[in-house]
């Protein structure tokens, strides 16, 4: 883990998707944070000493035991209907997460997927850690770099170098696998931050412990300090039943054509009781404790 000292930065972003305006003034406390992403390997010594069972490896509610998992299409398809991409597989969980005759062979290194938030707490919990808030995971991400559209500046690829793992070409069905990889790639492939944090963009999106809201206005006169997300019962979409939590840094299927979520301030909402095989997650420790939702 890595200790950041916190301090005052410029959270969210004005120039991408409206769900990140406003830009605001935070103040964070000190925490300490993962470099990188649960990994496999990490994932098993938590299984292995607790005997946990992942939510996509149980039938629940009548459900069959699955996960959400992405397979390219053929052609051309609308960027609008996620469900020509996205398929609920039985069989397909954390130890075989590309379908149910797969397993993680060469994959230890890799971010563990096919993860809901649950699971991601238990984890969390078992290592006297806990899922990071959206602000100390932006914070965390930004690197010290202040208002960078990207962890390492302003320009996606400079001088055509990859810096993380995500989708170059026409998405969801010609991936140039510019960066060499098609699905997750192992932790660390690529350069860390300034703070020396790695895959906080691209590879995996992660879990926070926010309930998804809208971001909150501007301060009229002094930062927020540690601030927390929305409400349980306020991330819930109208006409959803399930709440959501915010998940940061985009994966491997963000693409310049769809999803440009590989940022600091990028964030998405995702059932809590879903999992897929591009999210993963981080741990922190604080040393203060936030207000109660």
């Amino acid at each position: 883990m890595r200790r950041l000292e916190g301090g005052v930065f410029a959270m969210g972003s004005e120039r991408f998707y409206p769900e990140e305006a406003p830009a605001r003034r935070v103040r964070l406390s000190p925490f300490w944070i993962d470099e990188v992403p649960v990994t496999n390997a990490a994932f098993l010594a938590f299984v292995d000493a607790t005997g946990y069972r992942t939510e996509a490896e149980q039938a629940l509610g009548g459900l069959e035991a699955g996960s959400l998992l992405f397979r390219p299409t053929a052609a051309p398809v609308p960027l609008d209907d996620p469900s020509q991409w996205w398929t609920f597989e039985p069989g397909v969980d954390w130890r075989h997460p590309e379908g149910a005759g797969s397993s993680l062979d060469d994959l230890w290194d890799h971010p563990v997927v096919h993860v809901t938030c649950g699971d991601a707490e238990a984890f969390a919990r078992w290592c006297g850690k806990a899922l990071p808030t959206e602000a100390e995971w932006e914070f965390a991400s930004r690197g010290g770099l202040e208002g960078a559209d990207y962890a390492w500046g302003d320009v996606l690829a400079p001088q055509g170098v990859m810096l993380a793992n995500y989708w170059q070409g026409a998405f969801p069905f010609a991936n140039q696998l510019l960066d060499g990889w098609e699905r997750t790639s192992p932790v660390r492939t690529y350069p860390a931050n300034g703070f020396g944090m790695s895959d906080m963009i691209g590879n995996v999106w992660e879990w926070t412990a926010d309930w998804y809201g809208l971001a909150k206005s501007k301060a009229c006169c002094s930062p927020q300090t540690d601030p927390r997300g929305g409400r349980k019962h306020d991330s819930q979409a109208l006409g959803e039943t399930v709440a959501r939590r915010v998940v940061k840094g985009g994966s491997f299927l963000c693409a310049e054509d769809y999803c440009r979520r590989y940022r600091p301030a990028a964030r998405s909402a995702q059932a809590v009781d879903t999992s897929a095989s591009h999210i993963g997650f981080r741990c922190v420790v604080r040393s203060f404790v936030g207000p109660s939702k």
